[in-house]
């Protein structure tokens, strides 16, 4: 083999960058070439006799995924296939590292590795786990959700990966690799028909046009009812409408370039998602009160809004990658260019009471530009070098509008905190007449913000690795990625709710000094004592403004950039990897690694962006008069009520030591992966019940191991294990939304994730099949979070223990057809849980998706 592969040189890079086909298991992986394009159910089976191999092929070279020296793992399309796995979401039941959640609409999904993940909810955060689909990265988890149609393999890649992608993943990667143009003509049709009167439809075609030219098309349509139900508008939530279209050529002018080029569009129109209340808090009351309702029964399925939640998601785009043989030099360059369209309105109290919606319009454009340099010498030194060029822009415009059930609402929110039955907003806004409120105007139905958002962001990466093999089997791989990272951002918005424009101590201080004192400067110049006697009235039981500030939600925005916030980050990081790989025999493998990785900052695009602490310092109840001196304050810049939070935070530093094991024998192969991830300044995203919080956790790391096993003892039997363990803690978080978190275990993060597998193959003779498959998926029993910023500590847990099953018949002649069944067992747990919308006390949640079943016919040519 060394003689063959020239060792182990080049690894990763074989594996990872230029590889044209993996199969995964049940079904043996073989390398495929122009003459043996497309494998039948018959080879299939030869070939699980013979091994149980996974082979990764690249230009002129193969490796066997046992021998990669990194913590991979591939799933291929016939997996994807026989377990109906319709999208990533579905993938983390294969991938125990891996874990997916989808909150509250279609486009909102967070990926994690290893317990590190986040980029939910918020277009200018940046992903910590970065998925590419055919070498092109996709920055927004809403660009990943297309259904997975015509899928060769997906490898996801534990630990950070900067060595190998130009993007920064300080957290992992998710590969997505399609197939590409066959000349050979062939193709296939699929029609599922399941429960909630689910329908997949999905085809593809491929052929040769021409000497040299192949081409291919493949698309799918994906449609099924809600599983739940919105209660007072008797309609179907959690339902599923989209569809994918996508063409490929693929030219070979010559035998040593190859150009392929891709368009795709897909599209999403849904009504997305359940969502149950797990606690009914005091508010709850009020909800009743004002003839609302709310979901008590948190597995019923059953919600209740005001509105059908709208989400429209486009997403489209092309790339060309070139690949150009120079003999022992190949060259890759990938260009491409996407858009990514989403729009969301949404009524988030989440009750039937008409209190509160969102609206989002975002828009992102992204172009970016890979160039790759790869040797493939005889002699004992191989590398890779590359560039990457990444050009984004986002736009967001959004809002919130108070609905018609709002006023009255808080009505009798104030009326249970004050104790004071009579209590009307008419006399608060009577008291604050002085300051141009008018009767009836706060919580009077209508726009509450109207926001206006954008972020440009350029990054350039140099990244490339060296294998030097001294002797055959043994490999020191040195690798580096150096980042730099430019975000111009721009935020601006509006606040229309005349309470919040008010600052209670202010105003008090303005009537207490008969209107003589109405700006700061009138107030610091006052003499001390006087100053200091209208604070400690205007901050005291004196002043009966003080307790209308839990309803002051969404103050003026003070907007960037300005004279002292420029609005920009600018990050630049050298990262890298040094690993010894050792072939202890044909058969075992062992490797050691330490690698670092980076993440550029992330900005905080949304109402809640609020400036950093070192240029704002806010006065006692959010007071501008009583405010110290700071850089803002001194500027003229302050607005009513404003506090600190972020703008941004900081980039994520990772570093993670590994040591691996990989074997693989006739009917038995193992990986072993033992691990100490570390990330310094961890992005955290929280939402507080009323906005969100984006701030780095000083370090968070995590100790562990992946272990991965797949069994042969017959050739008709196939079972698989994966199990990965994980020990992470909080080594320092001391200004988190929940308070110091220091020393604990972050939350949501399983000790323990499990997936396993049973496949069985019964060959009737003359190409004939049935193909059995069952598989379980665990994640052990977990706390869902470090406490609520609202709701306070609590205990919220949630266990994972989901069954899938099919069977497929396979005949000769192409045609197979089947039965399959998701969360066979009905297993019921909490996604995730979070603070009610303006309803301290309550906490809702999201439940886990029920049973799905149905039957499938496909047709393969």
């Amino acid at each position: 083999m060394a003689n063959k592969f020239s060792g182990l040189a080049g690894f990763s890079r074989t594996a990872l960058f230029a590889g044209v086909a993996a199969l995964a298991l049940p079904a043996v992986a073989h390398a495929q070439s122009e003459t043996d394009a497309q494998a039948t159910e018959e080879d299939l089976a030869d070939e699980l006799a013979a091994s149980n191999t996974i082979v990764v092929t690249a230009t002129k070279r193969e490796q066997t995924l046992q021998e990669t020296p990194v913590s991979v793992s591939v799933t291929s399309g016939e997996t994807l296939e026989q377990a109906q796995i319709r999208d990533v979401l579905d993938l983390q039941t294969v991938a125990p590292s891996l874990r997916v959640s989808q909150l509250q609409n279609s486009s909102s999904s967070t990926f994690i590795i290893r317990g590190f993940g986040n980029g939910d909810n918020n277009f200018g955060i940046e992903p910590s786990v970065g998925v590419f689909i055919d070498g092109v990265f996709r920055s927004r988890s809403a660009s990943s959700l297309n259904d997975l149609a015509n899928v060769q393999r997906i490898e996801v890649l534990n630990g950070p990966q900067s060595t190998l992608f130009g993007k920064n993943a300080s957290a992992g990667v998710i590969s997505v690799v399609t197939r590409e143009p066959q000349y050979e003509f062939g193709g296939s049709v699929e029609a599922t028909y399941g429960n909630y009167n689910a329908v997949t439809v999905k085809g593809d075609i491929t052929g040769p046009i021409g000497e040299g030219m192949a081409f291919s098309l493949d698309g799918s349509y994906n449609r099924r009812d809600g599983y739940g139900e919105i209660v007072n508008l008797g309609k179907d939530i959690s339902d599923r409408n989209r569809w994918s279209a996508r063409g490929q050529l693929l030219i070979e002018p010559t035998a040593d370039l190859k150009i392929r080029a891709i368009a795709d569009y897909s599209k999403i129109d849904e009504v997305c998602c359940v969502v149950s209340t797990l606690v009914a808090g005091p508010s709850a009351a009020a909800i009743v009160g004002v003839g609302g309702g709310l979901s008590t029964d948190f597995f019923s399925y059953d919600t209740y809004l005001n509105q059908e939640p709208i989400n429209k998601v486009d997403n489209y785009g092309g790339s060309v990658q070139v690949d150009w043989d120079r003999g022992s030099i190949g060259i890759t360059s990938i260009t491409a260019y996407r858009e990514l369209k989403n729009f969301v309105d949404q009524d988030v109290d989440f009750t039937s009471a008409d209190i509160v919606r969102e609206t989002r319009d975002q828009k992102v454009n992204t172009f970016t530009q890979e160039l790759r340099i790869a040797s493939d010498f005889d002699g004992p030194i191989n590398f890779l070098l590359g560039g990457f060029y990444f050009n984004e822009d986002v736009n967001q415009i959004s809002g919130l509008t108070t609905g018609a059930d709002s006023r009255n609402f808080f009505t009798l929110l104030a009326r249970a905190a004050t104790g004071d039955p009579t209590f009307t907003f008419n006399t608060v806004e009577a008291a604050l007449a002085p300051f141009g409120v008018q009767q009836n105007s706060i919580f009077a139905a209508g726009p509450l913000t109207a926001e206006d958002y954008s972020m440009s962001n350029e990054a350039v990466s140099v990244f490339g690795t060296v294998d030097f093999e001294p002797i055959d089997g043994l490999v020191f791989t040195g690798g580096f990625n150096y980042t730099d990272d430019k975000k111009d951002f721009a935020l601006s918005g509006q606040a229309y709710d005349p309470l919040s424009n008010i600052n209670v101590v202010d105003a008090f201080i303005t009537l207490a000094s008969g209107g003589t004192v109405t700006t700061r400067a009138q107030f610091q110049a006052l003499p001390a004592a006087n100053q200091a006697a209208l604070l400690g009235a205007a901050t005291s039981a004196a002043n009966p403004l003080l307790g209308l500030t839990p309803f002051q939600f969404q103050p003026p925005f003070l907007d960037v950039p300005n004279s002292v916030e420029d609005g920009k980050t600018r990050d630049d990081k050298f990262t890298y990897l040094a690993r010894v790989a050792y072939e202890v025999s044909p058969n075992i493998n062992v490797y050691a690694s330490y690698a670092t990785g980076f993440k550029a900052s992330s900005v905080n695009l949304s109402r809640d962006s609020k400036p950093l602490a070192a240029d704002y310092t806010p006065g006692p109840v959010r007071s501008n008069f009583a405010a110290p001196s700071s850089p803002i304050t001194d500027a003229g810049l302050a607005t009513v009520n404003l506090t600190t939070g972020s703008r941004f935070a900081g980039p994520e530093n990772a570093e993670v030591y590994e040591l691996g094991l990989k074997a693989n024998w006739p009917g038995l192969n193992f990986n072993l992966a033992l691990f100490d991830q570390t990330i310094k300044g961890f992005q955290s995203f929280t939402f507080t019940g009323t906005g969100f919080t984006l701030a780095n956790a000083g370090q968070q790391s995590v100790k562990g191991f992946e272990f991965s096993s797949t069994v042969t003892p017959v050739p008709s039997l196939v079972y698989t294990f994966a199990a990965t363990y994980l020990d992470p803690v909080y080594d320092s978080f001391v200004n988190s939304p929940v308070g110091d978190l220091t020393g604990q275990r972050p939350a949501g993060i399983p000790e323990w994730a499990l997936a396993t597998s049973l496949t069985h193959i019964l060959d009737f003779g003359a190409g004939n099949q049935l193909l059995t498959r069952v598989d379980y998926s665990h994640e052990s029993n977990t706390k869902i979070n470090n406490g609520l910023p609202t709701f306070g500590p609590n205990n919220f847990m949630r266990e994972v223990n989901l069954v899938n099953a099919s069977a497929t018949v396979s005949l000769d002649m192409g045609l197979e057809f089947g039965v399959w069944a998701r969360n066979l067992l009905n297993d019921q747990y909490i996604i995730t849980v979070f603070d009610s919308v303006a309803q301290a006390g309550t906490v809702s949640g999201y439940p886990s998706a029920p049973r799905t079943y149905g039957a499938m016919a496909r047709f393969k040519f």
